[in-house]
């Protein structure tokens, strides 16, 4: 697998993985910004294995020119020197190096190229972790503001139900002063109202003592 798939697939499962179990925002922030600085330990490991390999490739070119530039050198000397066969030997091992030289160009460009790319990635990762993690006050700040108004909701539903039982209550206190004022009112009734037995005591005086008080009482009148 190549480097910049193994890089997709470290983003990818992170994210996959928090919109798996997403629940509380708050928390989830701070495990989505865990697992980015994870993710960016991995990028940093990966990237420095590229810029390791543009180095060895580099460094291998740089070998095989110099080592055609030295052969180059030998064979000079070698006809300057009357040695037509060393030169032979020195040519013929410079055409070898420089037949490989057209792959260890091709493996340094493309491990350059690698390195390139990982280096922008990283230093991509980096500044939007930077951002994320100046947001992430901001969201927690939001979610606790969500919370707090929860539980305002969830007090307004409990005084519904106070209400509720304050209108009973209201009801039942008038629900006794009727009563109250239906048993005043009965007492009322019976208090004025006389029985039989009652009007009978009422009449039943002494009527000769009356009817001496009353011819006393107009004499005294001159009646």
């Amino acid at each position: 697998m190549g480097i910049l798939s193994r890089f997709k697939d470290i983003m990818s499962s992170n994210v996959n993985a928090l919109l798996d179990k997403a629940e509380d925002p708050a928390k989830m922030i701070d495990q989505y910004m865990a697992n980015l600085q994870d993710s960016l330990g991995k990028v940093k490991a990966e990237t420095a294995g590229v810029m390791a390999e543009e180095t060895r490739s580099k460094r291998a070119l740089d070998e095989n020119t110099a080592e055609i530039a030295k052969m180059q050198d030998y064979a000079e000397r070698a006809v300057a020197a009357g040695n037509d066969a060393d030169a032979r030997q020195f040519l013929a091992k410079k055409a070898a190096l420089s037949g490989a030289q057209a792959g260890l160009q091709q493996a340094h460009d493309l491990a350059a190229a690698n390195a390139q790319k990982m280096r922008e990635m990283h230093d991509k990762l980096v500044s939007q972790i930077g951002e994320l993690d100046a947001r992430r006050a901001s969201v927690k700040a939001k979610v606790a503001a969500a919370h707090t108004q929860q539980d305002i909701n969830k007090v307004g539903e409990a005084m519904g139900g106070v209400q509720g039982n304050l209108s009973a209550f209201g009801r039942m206190e008038d629900k006794a002063n009727r009563m109250l004022d239906e048993a005043n009112a009965r007492a009322e009734l019976d208090k004025g109202s006389d029985t039989v037995d009652d009007l009978e005591a009422k009449y039943q005086t002494n009527s000769a003592a009356v009817d001496d008080e009353l011819a006393a009482l107009k004499a005294k009148l001159g009646k």
